[in-house]
């Protein structure tokens, strides 16, 4: 196992770089969820895997030291941040987004979206310079992030460093040496071309990490921030959506060949009315996590709300995507909160750790899924009031 890395960078940030803490003797898990980039409001789709990831989070904590990666500084590097970013700048000039609501700013994301122009790759260079260098933070994304850490809050999720400055440990360039190294990469920039990971020995296909322009795709950021981070740790779990299982399962494989466990949870999104839609092309009006908090918390307390929604988008909604969003089953799910909360305390029979073990499997981390549903089991005692505030509440 790899030692503990640290370093600090101007303004005293510390943030990690290899396996984290001190050894305590439990088994060490390795969250990494898709980072939702800060350009648009949270929907349904992301709620739900970002619920998922706090039940498992949260309940496997319980079992194992667990370490929860997720930071949007190392994917404001990606051409859809930065082009976005420039987008403001060029149409909006020296706006004031600090009154904004992350649906208004969304409706920017869709306007550039809707533009269909590329920046170019010298427009873009300052902004990946600023990142790089200060960890700048584009006015419209630290708006929207500070409206996160918000919603956050009120949901009782943990906040894993939303407006921290968690750069990852590797440059590109170090990240593309330690792929070559394994013989993991193909890098034809010297040819005017991209580099591409290129796990084909394992039969999986070329995949573009960089494109001719030395620009890198989200891919590629995941990569500096894992290779480093995922051989020291017990078990890795990769949670994605459906869209992108082929670029994670060939993650996964890269990881693997680079000596870490892993396991690969994939999500279906959210359908809106029969239909899954990118956030780039709107559609989320009235299904904002902002809405939905504004809507229920006129009739609902935070406790109901933090469990009622868990309950919906783990338990009700699963892991696939079938069922599209819609209001009144949700409210379903939060008048179910209600009563289970105010059920009173009914301890369960097995000690928490127990009770959470039942429902890892053959893995090191909890299953939110198994959890959850076994919360909506008819016919059977109310759950632990400790088990609620310690994994939902």
């Amino acid at each position: 196992m790899s030692a503990v890395h640290e370093r600090e960078r101007a303004g005293g940030v510390r943030y990690l770089t290899g396996a984290e803490g001190p050894p305590t003797g439990r088994p060490r898990v390795l969250l990494a969820p898709i980072t939702v980039t800060p350009s648009k409001p949270l929907t349904p789709s992301h709620l739900k895997g970002l619920l998922w990831t706090d039940v498992m989070y949260r309940a496997s904590a319980g079992l194992t030291d667990v370490t929860y990666r997720y930071s949007p500084t190392t994917y404001h590097l990606t051409e859809q941040t930065l082009g976005f970013w420039e987008y403001l700048d060029r149409t909006e000039g020296d706006a004031d987004y600090s009154a904004l609501s992350e649906e208004q700013i969304g409706e920017l994301y869709v306007a550039h979206r809707a533009e269909g122009r590329r920046a170019d790759v010298t427009a873009l260079r300052p902004y990946a310079e600023a990142v790089e260098q200060h960890g700048w933070v584009h006015p419209a994304g630290a708006r929207v992030l500070e409206l996160w850490a918000a919603h956050y809050r009120r949901l009782g999720m943990h906040d894993p460093g939303l407006r921290a400055h968690q750069p990852p440990a590797l440059g590109l360039e170090e990240a593309i040496g330690r792929l070559a190294s394994r013989g993991l990469c193909l890098d034809l920039r010297a040819h005017g071309s991209p580099v591409f990971l290129d796990a084909t020995r394992y039969g999986l296909p070329l995949r573009q990490i960089v494109d001719p322009h030395g620009r890198p795709n989200y891919l590629a950021c995941v990569l500096r921030e894992l290779l480093p981070l995922a051989p020291g740790f017990d078990e890795t779990v990769l949670l994605c959506d459906r869209e992108l299982e082929a670029d994670y399962l060939l993650l996964q494989r890269v990881l693997s060949t680079c000596g870490a466990t892993v396991r690969r949870v994939t999500l279906g999104r959210v359908p809106l009315d029969g239909h899954i839609r990118s956030a780039r092309h709107g559609g989320w009006q009235g299904c904002t996590t902002g809405a939905l908090l504004e809507q229920a918390g006129a009739e609902y307390d935070d406790p109901v709300l933090r469990l009622g929604m868990r309950l919906y988008f783990i338990a009700v909604l699963g892991a696939g995507q079938q069922q599209s969003f819609r209001h009144e089953v949700l409210r379903q799910s939060l008048a179910r909160a209600a009563r289970l909360l105010s059920a009173g305390n009914a301890p369960d029979p097995a000690p928490i750790p127990e009770v959470l073990a039942r429902h890892r499997g053959d893995h090191l981390h909890v299953n939110p899924y198994r959890l959850t549903a076994g919360l909506l089991t008819r016919h059977r005692p109310p759950p632990a009031q400790e088990l609620l505030k310690a994994v939902y509440l």
